[in-house]
């Protein structure tokens, strides 16, 4: 199933700067970032603390060290483990970056495999993985060059990611032909879809198992078992999401914030931002301000 043409609102590149680079704090910078996809690969290098990362229909914790390469147009969420921070680096990169609308042999047979879902990477790397240094000092590399910020080392970066991905290819282990049975987070892409688009409307259990063409009961099993949390958890994680970015960078009034994210009930608006963050709404934004 293609994607839609703009799977996340931010724009991760552009022509003339095909990447972008984060730095990833949960809880302090965000609670958690709910499961979405984008065009874009992504590698992410996790520094600090250790949390629970789902990546296509893998469920697994990354601790520190840890290394995760995710290809264009794949689900990926991650969230907090208990009372552990996160701290990790992520490069949102374009696969013209690696040269992908080339039609030499080394893309056709080692790229767009990876691209179109036919071959997948292994994750998580961690420093157990055959030949783990090697893949994180090219990592490392990559990065400083991102941070250099300039035309000249974009061409360094390049060059270091297709070492990385050769380094990749070369491992028996890291790479493999993606298993043909049933995808749970395929069948569920469709109502996580509108999900993403729709979170401030009343949406129904029956609503989005319509629309990925499942019973309600199945549905739901499909759901938990792709996303981690039941389909209304995961819509009060988008809106809450969404919450605290408009808490953090508008001066909107709690009530506004709470009606642009889908609750017309402020009472309950304070209450499920609460139980996930913590906080009320109002400390919230005292203390992202005292931060900044």
């Amino acid at each position: 199933m293609q994607s839609r043409e703009k799977e996340e609102k931010r724009q991760h590149s552009t022509a003339a700067i095909p990447y972008s680079f984060y730095e990833c704090r949960i809880p302090e910078c965000f609670m958690n970032v709910p499961m979405h996809w984008h065009k874009e690969f992504e590698i992410n290098c996790i520094l600090q603390g250790e949390g629970e990362f789902i990546c296509g229909d893998d469920r697994f914790v990354a601790k520190e060290g840890s290394l995760l390469i995710l290809p264009p147009n794949m689900l990926h969420a991650a969230y907090p483990c208990q009372n552990q921070a996160l701290v990790y680096h992520a490069l949102v990169f374009h696969p013209i970056m690696l040269g992908v609308n080339s039609n030499d042999r080394s893309t056709t047979e080692c790229i767009r495999p990876i691209i179109n879902g036919s071959m997948k990477i292994n994750i998580p790397i961690t420093p157990e993985t055959d030949g783990y240094f090697e893949l994180k000092g090219a990592v490392d590399r990559i990065f400083s060059y991102v941070r250099g910020n300039r035309p000249q080392l974009d061409l360094l970066m390049k060059s270091e990611l297709l070492r990385l991905f050769w380094l990749m290819e070369n491992n028996s282990k890291l790479i493999s032909r993606k298993d043909a049975g049933i995808s749970y987070s395929e069948l569920v892409r469709p109502a996580l879809e509108f999900m993403m688009d729709n979170f401030q409307e009343n949406i129904s259990i029956s609503q989005l198992a319509a629309l990925s063409n499942l019973s309600k009961s199945y549905f739901m099993g499909c759901f938990k078992k792709a996303v981690g949390v039941g389909a209304i958890e995961h819509l009060t994680q988008l809106r809450v999401n969404a919450a605290c970015e408009a808490l953090t960078d508008t001066d909107k009034t709690i009530s506004d914030v709470a009606f642009d994210c889908g609750y017309s009930n402020l009472s309950n608006f304070n209450r499920q931002f609460k139980k996930i963050t913590g906080s009320t709404p109002n400390e919230y934004r005292r203390n992202i301000k005292s931060v900044r």
